[in-house]
């Protein structure tokens, strides 16, 4: 891609076996929201073995990195973030690939990281509004969400959520100290190192293809091991101070 000057902003989406669903968001994607911001997408395919790549080639990600072997969420957000920093991105914004988030809210989670008010942002379900989804895991986003917050001794909304921005100094300290997930250990280990969350209301929708990874069982006996080991390693706090609440705010709006 031919360099205009302007700073980055890098969508990578996880993904794994998500054909018919991965080519919708990408194609949703907002590329011109910003004058002051060029966007890439970038695939990160967790060994699918369906048409997942090639799809999002041809769907128009700017990148595709495939793993040679499925190795988790946890490692390929912690791969995602490591391709947007070597891609030279000012904000990285992750998004799941089932097409429940709405890529058109993206100018919204970002927002808060292009006025200089957070470090990191979350597109909240809980704060906007959720069409689908089933009780038992709305009561499960609902308990490990309470932990986070208690863990924390920070009141947070949607803990789980798939839609995530980054400012480029969060996504060089972020820590991900397992392969199976990602979601709570990221804000613990964020969050405890000072930086600063802001949490974005958005519009979402349980998923019409495909099958969520997640096993409830699986889910607990992976998670709960992890959040502990990272409840006990040190959080070296960052050097630089927590965003101003009042700095000067950047208008942003949607193509």
């Amino acid at each position: 891609m031919k360099s205009t000057g302007n700073k980055k902003l890098i969508v990578f989406i996880p993904a794994h076996n998500e054909v018919g669903n991965i080519e919708t968001v990408i194609k949703r994607v907002p590329r011109k929201f910003h004058p002051d911001y060029d966007v890439l997408v970038i695939v990160i395919d967790d060994g699918s073995t369906d048409r997942t790549a090639e799809a999002a080639k041809e769907a128009g990600a700017d990148y595709v990195y495939s793993f040679a072997a499925n190795r988790g969420l946890g490692a390929a957000v912690r791969e995602g973030l490591a391709r947007c920093c070597l891609l030279g991105a000012d904000i990285g914004l992750m998004i799941d690939a089932d097409n429940e988030y709405p890529p058109e809210q993206i100018p919204d989670v970002a927002a808060p990281i292009m006025n200089g008010l957070a470090d990191y942002t979350f597109g909240s379900r809980f704060k906007g509004s959720i069409a689908g989804m089933r009780v038992h895991r709305r009561l499960g986003n609902y308990l490990f969400t309470l932990l986070q917050s208690i863990l924390l001794r920070k009141w947070i909304y949607d803990g789980q959520s798939g839609m995530r921005g980054f400012s480029r100094e969060a996504m060089e300290s972020a820590e991900i100290i397992h392969d199976y997930n990602y979601a709570q250990v990221l804000t613990l280990n964020l969050l405890r190192k000072g930086f600063h969350l802001q949490e974005v209301p958005i519009a979402y929708k349980v998923r019409t293809q495909g099958q969520s990874f997640i096993k409830f069982r699986q889910y607990v006996t992976s998670v709960l091991p992890a959040i502990y080991q990272e409840m006990k390693r040190p959080a070296l706090r960052r050097a630089s101070p927590a965003p101003s609440r009042h700095a000067q705010e950047t208008s942003v709006s949607q193509a």
